[in-house]
């Protein structure tokens, strides 16, 4: 593949002012903010460009928010982009099914504004995710076993970042018993500042509600491949593609091993559409040591307008 990958991110890549120069600038990015906020019934330009960061940390206001931005940065930038194949980090996958043509733009934002106010309902006392770091897979995997086994509490890996970072999810004792296994082999384990316990089995209630949806939106066969949270692979058909999007909000996150599947594809130029860089350094960690790597990012128009036509 010559032609870049694009990627775009999820939650946690929110920045104060993120999106307003696009919409400033393009009656089409000004129009998705409009519909996100119509749908969300939240003043989301208000929140994102003049208010506190506690409160664009708010997922019922994030998902739609951010999925904006990252549509607004690919209806901008798809002029001057061939994309040999696309992926999305957990909210961010969204934002690749509009961009291969699987879902269009608009259904985008009415499903990420749902499963925003679904996620954040279905926190729970006692529910959360903490991030590890300074160790590696295997050793996380003992952890969590153990840690579950100790407990019998619910217990997963969420996220599988990076090949050094990775996200627990679950119910607090097995997340009290994971940090303290994680601490005697010389991690680290960092409580995350979400209401629920995000990519577990504890979100099957709000899955089920989100699947409703999902079932009622119009599929295409995908234009061009986008890899999977839920599979870490593409899916050739409408059908496939629905499959794995409804499974994504109960599944881990396998973006080590999208990562890889798009460098086994041939993929060596990556292109993040989505503020703050982040899956830009976690390709740079995945990928470490791969010739003819190329990454970039584009969070405002002028890094678009700068791409080469």
């Amino acid at each position: 593949m010559s032609d870049p990958c694009i990627l775009f991110p999820g939650q946690g890549s929110q920045e104060k002012g993120m999106g307003r120069d696009l919409a400033e600038a393009r009656d089409e990015a000004r129009d998705l903010w409009l519909l996100a906020e119509k749908e969300s019934g939240l003043p989301l330009r208000g929140i994102y460009w003049e208010g506190a960061e506690a409160d664009m940390a708010e997922t019922s206001a994030l998902q739609p928010a951010l999925t904006v931005v990252n549509l607004s940065l690919w209806l901008a930038a798809r002029g001057r982009l061939r994309p040999a194949a696309t992926a999305g980090h957990s909210l961010g996958e969204f934002a690749a099914l509009a961009a291969a043509g699987v879902l269009s733009v608009e259904d985008v934002v009415r499903a990420v504004v749902l499963r925003g106010k679904l996620m954040s309902q279905a926190g729970a006392e006692g529910h959360g995710m903490a991030a590890v770091v300074k160790l590696p897979q295997a050793e996380v995997e003992s952890v969590t076993a153990q840690a579950l086994a100790d407990t019998g509490r619910e217990l997963r890996i969420a996220n599988y970042n990076s090949p050094a970072q990775f996200v627990l999810s679950g119910e607090k004792p097995a997340l009290d018993r994971a940090a303290e296994l994680v601490k005697e082999r010389k991690g680290r384990a960092i409580p995350l500042a979400v209401s629920g316990a995000f990519h577990s089995p504890l979100m099957a209630e709000a899955a089920a509600a989100f699947a409703k949806l999902l079932d009622g939106l119009h599929w295409r066969a995908p234009q061009l491949a986008v890899y999977h949270n839920a599979t870490a692979r593409p899916e050739p058909s409408a059908e496939g593609a629905k499959k794995a999007v409804t499974a994504q909000m109960t599944s881990s996150v396998l973006w080590v091993q999208t990562m890889n599947n798009l460098k086994d594809a041939g993929c060596r130029r990556f292109l993040e559409l989505g503020p703050k860089g982040v899956l830009s350094k976690l390709a740079k960690a995945n990928l470490e040591g791969v010739e003819g790597l190329e990454i970039g990012a584009a969070a405002t128009l002028a890094e678009v307008e700068a791409l080469p036509a």
